[in-house]
């Protein structure tokens, strides 16, 4: 066999099975070698299934290696090798079906066929001894394919050793693939976002949802104080007092909040680490206290963060685009108000005012100036929220004006527990994306709430708090003693008010909105992840889609 270059020699050495992402798609290579971003979905598990079963098997010239060659610049783990006839024959199983040529007969897909060919050749290099040849057995059909290793065979795996030893050192994402085909049976697709990509570059494409179904795992609120989380076996333990010990299996658990003073131990925050399950931590009085950040892998994406938002003319554009969003949402929701009222005249002044204000924001040319309009349009929409408030509200729930902590009346104590709820999910969200939340491009750090996961909420203030509260308010289902905790001038939720919050916050998480962009509908739970990877794209070369959730 040639040796390879020197500068290749001297590198690390890249995975065999990194090779076969690489021959699939150079940006699926890209995002799993260098930014070390990992899905695991159905296919994913179903193939680990298919190899725990066949190393079930007993056969005695079956063997299971794992070889490095650092003159090759490969490791890899072989499947399986079998021996015939003497010769040595590194084998690969496949879930899936084989390619069929025009004859309609079994071949090896293109980037199975270079795996097989790099394990070959790493064998040759680690074992010294010679390969003839590799097999594919494609388990969905029962197809064995054999894959001569010849001089075109080991120069195929130099040029993708050369190629994958480039993409690594690039700071650049390759591009989404031509194939749009491939995209579709890419486990990776909700990270690449490809679909979105092209929409970005040509909006007459009409996109396929490759975004993730709603996750079905369920966001635990331990309310209570004095509460234990802990673990026992593959499940989280709650240990409340005077009630009885109750456990959730921990794939049906995907948040973890712990308000007031309940506690977890280090084993199940460990184990939750482990399972990608988002812990985060709400004070008694209803403020967003933290997460526990268990972000691992490459800081290239941090980086790129870093560098965009360090630029100020990057930051003003995305800010302007924050501000029309939530603007524009809070003038549709007033615009809505007006339906079926008699008295609207104060509405309609405050909707024609904030539209003129509008019209001001993409001329910003500062951050400060900028600041300025968002406070006068914040201005106009809290003080005509008021006359959304139905008539038949008890006088205690009515709304006299945005204030914050302390909350002065029901109407704030309830939004501003809403808000702390919302900034809990933005911060799972940007935490799993993988963005740095303390680098933002509009708020300025000020307190201990990341400015990044400040800007992002303002795009679900209206339709996740401010819609719902208002709605559950006028349906009356607010009880202005039992929900409510009086402290002289300070007005805070009762416990039975913070469940009653909670579950009408989640409950607005499951219902679906159809991105005006995308054209597809997810429920918000979907869409709070899916702005975050927008956002990302806004400095990745395939921006235009972030900030158009606007209510309609």
């Amino acid at each position: 066999m040639q040796t390879l270059n020197s500068e290749i020699t001297q590198q690390d050495t890249i995975r065999v099975s990194a090779l076969h992402a690489l021959a699939y798609c150079p940006r699926l290579f890209y995002l799993e070698e260098v930014e070390e971003l990992y899905t695991q979905d159905a296919a994913v598990f179903a193939g680990r299934r298919l190899h725990a079963e066949l190393e079930k098997q007993e056969d005695e010239d079956w063997e299971e290696l794992f070889l490095k060659s650092e003159e090759l610049g490969l490791r890899g783990r072989v499947d399986a090798l079998r021996t015939r006839d003497g010769k040595t024959i590194p084998y690969e199983h496949k879930r899936g079906r084989c390619h069929r040529d025009e004859k309609k007969q079994p071949q090896a897909w293109e980037s199975d066929k270079l795996q097989i060919l790099a394990y070959a050749c790493l064998i040759e290099s680690a074992l010294g001894i010679p390969i003839e040849e590799g097999r594919i057995r494609y388990h969905a059909d029962n197809v064995l394919v054999r894959v001569p290793l010849d001089e075109a065979g080991r120069a195929a795996v130099r040029e993708a050793i050369q190629q994958a030893l480039k993409l690594r050192q690039s700071p650049h994402r390759p591009p989404v693939t031509d194939n749009e085909r491939l995209c579709t049976r890419c486990s990776l697709a909700p990270v690449c976002l490809p679909e979105e990509a092209r929409l970005a570059h040509n909006r007459e494409w009409q996109p396929l949802r490759l975004f993730p179904k709603d996750d079905e795992r369920q966001i635990v609120h331990v309310l209570e104080p004095g509460t234990v989380v802990g673990r026992t076996g593959e499940q989280l333990k709650l240990t409340r007092r005077g009630q009885p010990v109750e456990t959730l299996p921990v794939r049906q658990v995907g948040q973890l909040v712990l308000h007031s003073f309940s506690q977890i131990s280090t084993q199940a925050l460990h184990f939750c680490a482990g399972q990608e399950i988002g812990v985060h931590f709400i004070s008694g009085g209803g403020r967003y206290i933290g997460s526990f950040d268990t972000r691992q892998g490459s800081i290239q994406r941090r980086i790129r963060q870093y560098g965009a938002l360090c630029n100020a003319e990057t930051c003003l554009t995305l800010a302007r685009k924050l501000v029309m969003c939530r603007a524009q949402g809070q003038r549709k929701f007033l615009m809505r108000g007006q339906r079926g009222r008699k008295d609207v005249e104060g509405l309609r002044k405050a909707i024609a005012q904030m539209k003129a204000v509008l019209k001001q924001v993409p001329k910003a040319q500062s951050l400060d100036s900028l600041l300025g309009l968002e406070g006068n349009l914040a201005a106009l929409y809290f003080g005509a929220l008021p006359a959304l408030v139905s008539d038949s509200v008890a006088s205690e729930l009515h709304f006299g004006g945005r204030n914050r902590r302390p909350p002065k009346d029901r109407f704030n104590s309830l939004i501003g527990f809403g808000y702390a709820l919302l900034l809990k999910d933005v911060m799972n969200a940007i935490l799993t994306v993988g963005l740095e939340p303390a680098l933002g491009f509009y708020h300025q750090p000020r307190s201990q709430t990341p400015p990044l996961a400040l800007d992002l909420m303002e795009i679900f203030r209206v339709p996740l708090v401010d819609m719902p509260v208002m709605a559950s308010i006028n349906k009356n289902q607010w009880d202005a003693k039992a929900d409510f905790d009086i402290r002289g001038g300070q007005v805070w939720l009762s416990d039975a008010g913070r469940r009653k919050l909670v579950s009408v916050y989640e409950r607005r998480k499951e219902e679906s909105w159809k991105h005006p962009v995308t054209g597809y509908s997810l429920t918000y739970r979907r869409l709070l992840e899916l702005e975050v990877r927008l956002l990302e794209k806004e400095w990745s070369g395939e921006g235009g889609l972030f900030g158009q959730l606007v209510v309609r």
